[in-house]
């Protein structure tokens, strides 16, 4: 596969899973305000999903839509990194795991801002206030729970120690990543990945979480198309309705 798209799915790929899981807790809220913020991130990751896709598609020259790469693909031709599939948990685990992936994006965003592809420059460009308002929140929330009952801080706890390992695949770079690198059309990993470090450090300082090694051994295989069994129940209950009744239009 052409290393652009490659990189391209990968994208609308975490954006789309992420989106997913999210929109699972429309309605289950823990409190009503939590609940409209959880569907509102949602559908800004869905927004940013069709970009990315929208773009995959006309690299691929297939006559494809962002339909087609959304609901008729299988797990194993996913390209989304492992920590977007975990399961949300408890509500400790849901922001958790949306933390460090607010991180993670809210610094590629900065970077693939000054890309050498256009259009790439142009969806982070349109991502990177919804990028921000994320990781603001889930930041803010973070320190809140951390800090707050014993109760909440053993949970969140747990859940770091939980989602740390998938962590590091955010900044695993293969020779699709080295390529995108080279042609300066994503930025280094060296520079996002100190910056995702020193940021995650300072909320969980101030969280009263203890972080875990930086050089813990991590998890692997999302961006290849190697999933947990996450995945495919998750893509089970999305894609159904296209599956079951193909070309389906409201």
């Amino acid at each position: 596969m052409d290393a652009k798209l490659e990189y391209v799915l990968r994208q609308g790929d975490n954006a789309l899973v992420l989106s997913q899981q999210l929109s699972k807790l429309c309605g289950k809220g823990p409190a009503l305000e939590e609940d409209m913020a959880l569907a509102n991130v949602a559908l800004d990751l869905l927004g940013q999903t069709r970009m990315w896709l929208s773009y995959a598609a006309e690299l691929e020259g297939k006559g494809k839509t962002e339909d087609d790469l959304a609901y008729l693909r299988d797990a194993n031709d996913m390209r989304c990194c492992l920590i977007v599939e975990q399961p949300n948990g408890n509500y400790g685990d849901t922001l958790m795991r949306q933390f460090l992936f607010d991180t993670w994006h809210y610094f590629l965003m900065q970077g693939l801002a000054k890309s050498t592809d256009p259009r790439i420059a142009e969806i982070a460009e349109k991502s990177i206030k919804e990028v921000t308002y994320h990781l603001r929140r889930s930041g803010d929330l973070v320190v809140r729970l951390g800090d707050g009952t014993q109760q909440s801080h053993d949970r969140m706890q747990a859940a770091l120690d939980a989602l740390w390992p998938y962590s590091g695949e955010m900044f695993i770079y293969d020779a699709a990543d080295k390529q995108m690198v080279e042609q300066g059309v994503a930025p280094a990993v060296e520079g996002l990945r100190a910056d995702f470090l020193e940021h995650v450090g300072e909320i969980l300082a101030e969280a009263t979480l203890q972080m875990p090694p930086a050089d813990a051994w991590m998890h692997q295989g999302g961006k290849k198309g190697r999933h947990s069994e996450h995945l495919g129940y998750l893509l089970a209950e999305m894609q159904f309705l296209q599956r079951a009744y193909p070309g389906a239009e409201w």
